[in-house]
């Protein structure tokens, strides 16, 4: 293990998140607020003074495999979502600090659950801090760092490996770094687009980039406690529904779209399911949500925009979802497991995870008909390394395990099956909101802390994809 390098990595993201907080504290000052020099000063420090101590000087040994990529991923987040809940605490806005790591752990996760009942009572600044979280971890932290180091591939795939996800993680170019810059310049471009597009429909500036900032890293933060259904806008919502949308597709696709391979997107199986799904599921929430809201269009806008906040896992809401009936319930409960595309900053299982498992089990039935039939699972119209097979079952099984015993350990609580399922489902799916309690009207305020903590971690699981967290405290010295 190059414990050296792995302390030099964190060293590098603990200086991303230590200089990103100057910006909630220029708004804080832009605002008045003078706390924000302590409440983000302290935090800021404690970042920086170890991030450059520890940068100063290049380790010799340089190299990252596997183990070094896993454990530098786990540890950076954890510690990032530790110290980034500080100002919340030191502010006062919530005092409680296992409230402000739930808070700040959904935030950098893209995960959106949230324990304020009054989320307009907090400060501008620590606004704009958590929702700022949400577009730092909707590409990645890591990722960032990878864009700016001068690192060779040797080192950076493996990391890169750690922090995207899905069940394959390619170069879009021969470098990861270039990769790195192209993924983020198109982060960066759609976050700035709609933005603008967003202040032609009244919303202020600082409105328009708080809501840009959630939906990019589609964590779902809204500075109201209606969230979008504040603004009461067919318009905005229909801006937020289509970026929302578009940052749960794979962004190597965007790529291709500059470089006009447009057969490529064209011919792109996840791409087309994941609209399918989108549009199958609007079309029967719709028909089945008419009677609520009396008449097809306005069932339609609001099933449209909840079908894009949930399978992309956003969490922002137009409606509250427990109004609807229970086939549609039971139909967004299933969007949450399904979740965006492979390498996009949506959450869930993956489209494309969930069709290698449905295909490699169709190849199985076909199997047992026939065994001397010989069949592949393919995707694009090519046939999957077994590996990649192999690895989408495995994360299946493994996550199922997981969500079980934390169901397990959350049902502790006073809450019903139902409520303490969802609870579990929509944290590590990294949704945002459950049903009942939990629904897009609630909040997690009154769950207890011990759940609190377990619900952190499988935000953290759900983000990462469950083997960062678990190599983190399972591995030894080589």
């Amino acid at each position: 293990m190059n414990y050296r390098m792995i302390v030099y990595i964190m060293g590098q993201i603990s200086k991303v998140v230590g200089l990103s907080m100057f910006l909630p504290l220029f708004v804080g000052l832009l605002y008045g607020e003078q706390h924000a020099v302590l409440s983000f000063g302290i935090p800021i420090l404690m970042l920086l003074i170890p991030g450059f101590a520890v940068t100063i000087k290049k380790p010799k040994d340089n190299s990252v495999y596997s183990m070094e990529g896993f454990v530098s991923v786990a540890a950076s987040w954890i510690t990032a979502s530790a110290i980034g809940a500080l100002p919340f605490v030191i502010s006062g806005d919530i005092p409680n600090y296992i409230d402000a790591l739930f808070e700040t752990v959904s935030g950098f996760t893209t995960t959106g659950s949230s324990i304020l009942s009054n989320v307009e009572a907090l400060s501008k600044s620590s606004l704009f801090w958590r929702s700022f979280t949400h577009w730092l971890g909707g590409m990645g932290i890591l990722m960032f760092v990878i864009a700016i180091m001068s690192s060779n591939d040797s080192r950076t795939m493996h990391m890169m490996r750690a922090e995207c996800a899905g069940p394959k993680v390619g170069r879009l170019v021969s470098k990861s770094g270039s990769s790195a810059r192209i993924l983020y310049a198109i982060y960066i471009g759609l976050t700035v687009l709609e933005v603008v597009l967003l202040l032609f429909g009244g919303l202020s500036f600082y409105d328009a980039l708080i809501h840009a900032f959630s939906s990019a890293g589609t964590g779902g933060f809204s500075i109201y406690g209606d969230s979008i259904a504040h603004y009461n806008s067919v318009y905005v919502e229909m801006v937020i529904a289509t970026f929302i949308l578009l940052f749960g597709v794979n962004f190597n696709l965007y790529y291709f779209l500059l470089i006009r391979r447009f057969s490529t997107v064209f011919k792109n199986e996840e791409l087309r399911t994941y609209l399918c799904i989108v549009a199958g599921a609007t079309l029967l929430i719709t028909v089945n949500t008419m009677e609520v809201y009396g008449g097809f269009l306005e069932a339609l806008r609001y099933s449209f925009f909840m079908t894009a906040s949930t399978i992309t896992s956003t969490g922002f809401a137009t409606t509250d979802t427990n109004l609807w009936p229970v086939f549609s319930q039971t139909l967004m409960l299933m969007l949450m497991f399904i979740g965006a595309c492979a390498g996009s900053t949506g959450g869930g299982m993956k489209v494309s995870r969930i069709m290698i498992v449905v295909k490699s089990g169709i190849k199985e039935l076909k199997y047992i008909i026939n065994p001397r039939a010989v069949t592949t699972v393919k995707m694009d119209g090519k046939p999957i390394e077994k590996d990649v097979v192999r690895g989408a079952t495995s994360y299946c099984i493994i996550f199922a395990l997981l969500m079980f015993i934390s169901v397990l350990l959350v049902s502790l609580d006073k809450f019903s099956i139902e409520e303490s399922a969802s609870a579990v489902i929509t944290t590590m799916n990294n949704i945002g909101y459950g049903v009942g309690h939990f629904g897009s009207a609630g909040s997690f305020a009154d769950m207890s802390a011990f759940s609190k903590i377990i619900l952190s971690v499988d935000m953290l699981l759900g983000r990462l994809e469950i083997y960062p967290v678990i190599l983190l405290f399972a591995f030894r010295k080589r």
